[in-house]
């Protein structure tokens, strides 16, 4: 259960939150640092 709910949450991830692969992670704010996180725990958390 928990693997599949990490799945929809990665889902929801990738269509509403903003990429930012492209960026160096030295120059994001606080916040962009903050949504970066949340998506990497949510990705890692979905493969296992």
């Amino acid at each position: 259960m928990k693997k599949s709910f990490f799945k929809f949450l990665n889902k929801i991830n990738k269509a509403i939150l903003p990429k930012m692969s492209n960026k160096d992670p030295n120059k994001l704010t606080k916040f962009q640092k903050g949504i970066l996180a949340y998506r990497y725990f949510v990705l890692i958390n979905s493969l296992d």
